[in-house]
C-alpha cells in the first residue's frame, strides 16, 4: 500500500469516534473472538439483533479468508479494526496475504454450489458497502460497513 493510500486509509478510520483492535493469531479458535467483539460493539451502538447476527457472519468470513488465504506462515497474525461512528460501523481485516485482484471477483454459481467460494459474496450480501485493496509485499486489507437504520 502507498503512503497515499496508507494515509487515506487512516482517516477513513479516524473520522470515526471511537477505535478497538484486535490483533489475532491465524487458528481458527479465535474467529469466536472477532464475532463477540462484532457482536458487542454493533449491539452497544443500537443495530438490531438481526443486524448483529449479519455483522457477525460477515466478520466470521473475512476472518476466515484472512486465515485461509491471507496468513501464510503458521505463526502469523491478521489484523481486526472496528470504527464506531454516529452511524455507522467499519470493519478492515488485513491480513499479509497477496490477496486477490477485482476482476477475479465473480458471482457464484448457486445452482451448482461447491465448497469455498462464497465468502465475499455473502459478504457483499450482508454488508452495506464493502472495499478491499491489495498491495504488493503488504497484504491485502477488506473493509466492510455498515449503516445504523438503513
Amino acid at each position: 500500500m502507498s503512503l497515499a493510500g496508507s494515509m487515506e486509509k487512516q482517516e477513513k478510520i479516524n473520522s470515526c469516534e471511537d477505535r478497538v483492535v484486535l490483533v489475532l493469531p491465524n487458528k481458527p479458535e479465535y474467529v469466536s473472538l472477532a464475532r463477540l467483539a462484532a457482536s458487542g460493539i454493533a449491539g452497544r451502538m443500537g443495530f438490531d439483533v438481526e443486524t448483529v447476527e449479519d455483522i457477525k457472519l460477515a466478520v466470521a468470513e473475512a476472518c476466515t479468508n484472512a486465515i485461509k488465504h491471507g496468513c501464510c506462515e503458521e505463526n502469523s497474525e491478521y489484523r481486526i479494526e472496528f470504527g464506531v461512528g454516529a452511524k455507522c460501523l467499519t470493519i478492515s481485516i488485513a491480513d499479509r496475504g497477496c490477496g486477490m485482484d477485482k476482476k477475479d471477483l465473480c458471482q457464484p454459481d448457486l445452482q451448482n454450489p461447491r465448497e469455498g467460494g462464497l465468502g465475499l459474496f455473502i459478504i457483499n450480501t450482508l454488508m452495506d458497502r464493502v472495499e478491499f485493496e491489495t498491495a504488493p509485499n503488504t497484504g491485502f486489507t477488506i473493509t466492510m460497513k455498515k449503516y445504523l437504520g438503513v
